[in-house]
């Protein structure tokens, strides 16, 4: 009686390219990991050294940590005065963010009404819309309502500016929390506000926590409005025109130290930011891709 030999498996080459692609993924990581960590490690070790140690050995390790780089970009380079400056924008211009978004995401995402679509996509169309073509058009508007080279202008700037990703990206965090709590909390008398304040947004804390970062981050590193909105008057510089001032000075005072000094100084509340809440911008961002 003849046997008939099986036909090979299609799928007898799957192990073999799932680990040859596991592996080129897991290269291209390393390969991005170290073109982030490298200049990131050599500006911090830069940033102990004196100006000789720089000119002489750019690359190499600093012979002592000469904190002096520090106190010298904290108050002849204005770095605490900047400081001061993007706090007092950015505790105004988050908490503005996270409110009207979390309240214009809420309604788009749990309540049906005509016009919806077109109010989300046209938060989504604003995302798109690049920052360069609005800049003289706001430098015109906020001249004529005088609050140009105002904390006030620059604050409802930077809530226009980020309120298009924002409500993007909660009214999909919004629509994935189960109805199920909220219709409870309507059958025991809670109202809109109470629904929306105290039932809603604690069960959004991931989401809220990971778009706040993100517009910390991206509010902290704006350059081209501050530079075009509140002219470049030195005492009212933020963070990102604090450094810009700060490389200019010293590459004519010649103390390149204080410079890297100042730049390690303003990535640390970014740093200590993303740190404390690794795990809150996690969760956000799964639970607000998986419905």
């Amino acid at each position: 009686m003849a046997t008939q030999t099986p036909a090979p498996s299609r799928a007898s080459g799957a192990p073999r390219e799932g680990a040859a692609f596991n592996l080129l993924s897991q290269g291209f990581l390393w390969l991005w990991s170290l073109l982030v960590i490298v200049p990131v490690v050599w500006i911090v070790l830069t940033s102990f050294k004196t100006t000789r140690q720089i000119a002489a050995d750019p690359l190499g390790l600093p012979e002592t940590l000469h904190w002096q780089n520090y106190a010298s970009a904290w108050t002849n380079g204005n770095i605490g005065a900047y400081f001061l400056n993007t706090l007092q924008v950015m505790v105004f211009s988050i908490t503005g963010t996270m409110l009207l978004g979390a309240m214009a995401a809420y309604v788009i995402a749990r309540y049906s009404f005509p016009g919806s679509r077109v109010i989300y996509f046209g938060f989504a169309a604003g995302m798109m819309f690049p920052v360069f073509l609005a800049l003289f058009p706001l430098f015109k508007t906020l001249q004529n309502v005088a609050l140009l080279n105002t904390y006030t202008g620059l604050v409802l700037v930077y809530i226009a500016y980020s309120l298009p990703f924002t409500v993007f990206f909660l009214t999909a965090f919004f629509r994935t929390l189960p109805t199920g709590v909220a219709e409870a909390a309507i059958v025991d008398g809670a109202g809109h506000y109470r629904l929306f304040f105290q039932v809603m947004l604690p069960m959004a804390r991931p989401g809220l926590i990971a778009i706040t970062i993100f517009n910390i981050i991206g509010q902290w590193n704006q350059f081209l409005l501050p530079l075009v909105l509140m002219g470049r008057n030195p005492d009212d510089a933020v963070i990102s025109q604090g450094l810009a001032n700060l490389a200019l000075r010293q590459g004519y005072e010649g103390d390149p130290g204080a410079l890297f000094a100042g730049t390690v100084m303003a990535m640390i509340p970014i740093f200590i930011a993303y740190v404390l809440f690794q795990r809150q911008i996690q969760a956000g961002l799964t639970a607000g891709a998986i419905k």
